[in-house]
């Protein structure tokens, strides 16, 4: 959560101390100093009618509790819904960094030789594709005999609570990429974590599944962003589901 800003909201960015402003202070103290609400003032570059950059960034932040993970959700009508005066070239701003964030975790996971080892492997591999989701996705991860990903596939997406999942598309996928075994993933926007039972007799239909076919399910993962903001996971294999 961001911390609050100390200067008096009666004078303008401008006037401030210049150690004080964020684009001073970033340049002499660095970028990791600022807080959310300053580095999310650079991309406003200027307030509106009565606030200024800091002002409009912290109301901004509020309207997701300070969770840049749901801001990053909203789209531009979301934002310009909620604060009068906004216009399209801040919102756009806003996004688009927000985005090209997004992309880069995204890219780091895909760019690495990947090897499970373990239900953390797994969930630092899926959770940039999922996790931030605003509905559910199900993914199945294919593997090589060595455990190395080779190939990982949307099997099915749903609304805020459920997802349809066909058995045939994960198979079908998984023999077209010689999977030995495969893990699947779905994320639950709401953050509640706990498998509820259609999840659990989903997890044993493709166990099952896999067993006529000699490949191996690893794990599920049911992953979601706490109240907190903190980024966590179930795994069946770890709770002695599968």
């Amino acid at each position: 959560m961001d911390n609050a800003i100390h200067n008096p909201k009666t004078l303008p960015i401008t006037e401030w101390p210049e150690e004080d402003r964020p684009r001073e202070k970033m340049r002499s103290q660095g970028k990791k100093s600022l807080t959310d609400s300053e580095l999310l003032a650079i991309l406003l570059r200027t307030g509106i009618k009565g606030a200024s950059a800091i002002d409009l960034a912290k109301a901004i932040l509020r309207q997701t509790n300070g969770r840049l993970t749901d801001l990053a959700r909203l789209e531009v009508n979301d934002l310009q819904s909620n604060h009068k005066g906004l216009g399209l070239a801040k919102s756009v701003t806003i996004l688009a960094a927000l985005e090209l964030g997004n992309r880069m975790l995204k890219e780091n996971s895909e760019n690495k030789e990947d090897i499970v080892h373990d239900s953390s492997d797994l969930f630092h591999y899926i959770a940039p594709t999922i996790i931030d989701l605003p509905h559910e996705e199900f993914w199945a991860i294919f593997l090589t005999q060595r455990n190395k990903i080779s190939w990982k596939q949307r099997i099915g997406a749903g609304g805020l609570t459920q997802t349809t999942v066909d058995l045939r598309l994960i198979f079908r996928a998984a023999l077209e990429h010689n999977a030995v075994a495969l893990a699947v993933a779905h994320n639950h926007p709401s953050g509640r974590l706990q498998p509820s039972q259609p999840d659990k007799e989903l997890t044993q239909r493709i166990y099952e599944a896999g067993k006529i076919l000699h490949i191996k399910l690893l794990d599920h993962l049911i992953i979601g962003i706490l109240p907190s903001g903190q980024k966590e996971y179930f795994s069946f294999a770890d709770n002695g589901l599968l």
